[in-house]
């Protein structure tokens, strides 16, 4: 399948359209620069914002979008877990602090950034769970669209199966 539009959609497995290109910003320093190539990103067409909290562009990011005046439905917003946020509490608190900076009521999907944190080195399978529980209940209380994973290789993924 070619792509023919900013547009065009891959559907997940739990039925979210996901834009097939999105615009990343990585690397997309917070203030100006974030705000207004995000802000000339969704006015070139661009539907899908990735962002991070280890970003630091998230508040920018709100921003934009806010002053982009498309409607909600209309965009696909994905942030990402950072790798000290790797428990229950913690995650549930990440996800509300990326909110707030994005001034979203949910995202469309979150991700664990990363498997195997430092900080969570010696327990890596027990706080990726956690984690996974707590955007599973964010999820189904409707402030996440989707859910998924970042940088796991295929072990990573198996223990948190």
């Amino acid at each position: 399948m070619g792509i023919s539009s900013l547009t065009d959609t891959y559907t997940l497995a739990n039925g979210v359209e996901i834009p097939v290109v999105g615009f990343g910003t990585w690397q997309t320093p917070d203030g100006d620069v974030a705000y207004q190539s995000t802000l000339d990103a969704l006015a070139a067409g661009y539907r899908h914002i990735d962002t991070a909290a280890i970003y630091g562009n998230e508040e920018s990011i709100g921003r934009a979008i806010k002053d982009a005046n498309i409607a909600r439905q209309d965009l696909f917003v994905t942030s990402k877990l950072w790798n000290t946020e790797h428990t229950y509490d913690k995650a549930k608190q990440a996800l509300e602090d990326s909110l707030a900076r994005l001034q979203l009521e949910y995202l469309d999907l979150y991700l664990i950034h990363w498997p195997n944190p430092l900080q969570f080195r010696h327990d890596w399978e027990k706080a990726n769970a956690e984690t996974w529980r707590a955007m599973e209940e964010a999820y189904a209380a409707g402030k996440i669209r989707a859910i998924g994973i970042s940088n796991f290789q295929p072990h990573h993924f198996e223990a948190l199966l």
